[in-house]
């Protein structure tokens, strides 16, 4: 079984125990449709490489620890998409949640995400328990007040906001989760994992501000253009194209130094590299590949 297919079968795993017949109707359908429309599962399928670059010794806690951080990043984005935050009337691909099943649903789903993530990783670690409380903690810190995506997601109310420590909070917490999860998971140190997913984290955010305004809004199946719309932070407003790409470059760069020793190392790298210029547009990704290529990596 590769990656994406444990993935996807561990969030069906998930869902159908957390809910199961008696749920209320509409519910399970929102939440079916927050989590099992088809997405590239990046945060995921970044914990089960470091899991397998690390031995991935109990696939089932892997399996839990990165089906917990799906479906809290499919929680932030059901309210992300909120009339209150974004309005947003689509999302990979199809209606928010909001738009397809009304606002007070959404909020619910998205509210019983973040509950079912916690409930997963208890459910799947009761023959392993040493490996909760790590995972517990890493996954806690990722969406919590002081440091996780609530945080990040808070700086979006405030009049003044500093870029880096916004795009550490909001999108880099769930990346430098995934990556310590993984470790966690497998049985391994997930400090020495730490950097290599918060660089990434920032990095995605800074793919992600490149592509609202250089992407295609039917190819990335969500507007573009939403960042100036509301007055967001970016990396683009604050450094322009070439310096949005230049920072995304030194971080890619940091990230891939960051690996530590092991027998997955190198695959890890060419995934780390594959998935950032999949994620940028095609002019973009070119320059990406020649400027990273330029730094001996």
């Amino acid at each position: 079984m590769d990656a994406l297919q444990r993935i996807e079968q561990a969030l069906e795993a998930a869902i159908a125990k957390g809910m199961g017949d008696d749920s209320p109707p509409l519910l399970r359908q929102a939440v079916r449709h927050a989590v099992l429309t088809p997405a590239s599962r990046v945060r995921p399928r970044l914990c089960l490489a470091v899991a397998l670059a690390c031995g991935d010794d109990v696939p089932a806690v892997t399996d839990a620890a990165a089906a917990s951080l799906e479906l809290l990043h499919c929680a932030s984005l059901v309210h992300d998409d909120l009339p209150c935050f974004d309005d947003a009337d689509m999302r990979r691909g199809q209606p928010s949640v909001h738009r397809a099943y009304g606002e007070r649903l959404a909020v619910l789903a998205g509210d019983g995400l973040i509950v079912l993530a916690f409930e997963n990783l208890a459910w799947h670690t009761l023959r392993h328990p040493e490996r909760l409380a790590p995972l517990l903690m890493i996954v806690g810190r990722a969406v919590g007040l002081k440091d996780g995506i609530v945080a990040g997601q808070a700086w979006e109310c405030e009049e003044q906001v500093e870029l880096s420590e916004y795009h550490r909070q909001k999108t880099a917490a769930l990346f430098a989760a995934a990556t310590e999860a993984g470790a966690a998971a497998a049985g391994r140190n997930p400090a020495e994992w730490r950097t290599l997913g918060a660089n990434l984290g920032e990095a995605y955010q800074v793919a992600d501000d490149l592509r609202d305004v250089a992407g295609d809004a039917e190819e990335l199946g969500k507007p573009v253009g939403q960042d100036a719309a509301h007055a967001r932070p970016s990396a683009v407003a604050a450094l322009g194209v070439d310096g949005a790409l230049e920072r995304l470059v030194g971080l890619i760069r940091e990230a891939l130094d960051s690996i530590p020793t092991c027998p997955g190392a190198d695959k890890l790298r060419a995934l780390v590299v594959g998935e950032m210029q999949r994620l940028l547009p095609p002019p973009i990704a070119d320059d990406f590949a020649q400027r990273l290529a330029a730094t001996g990596h």
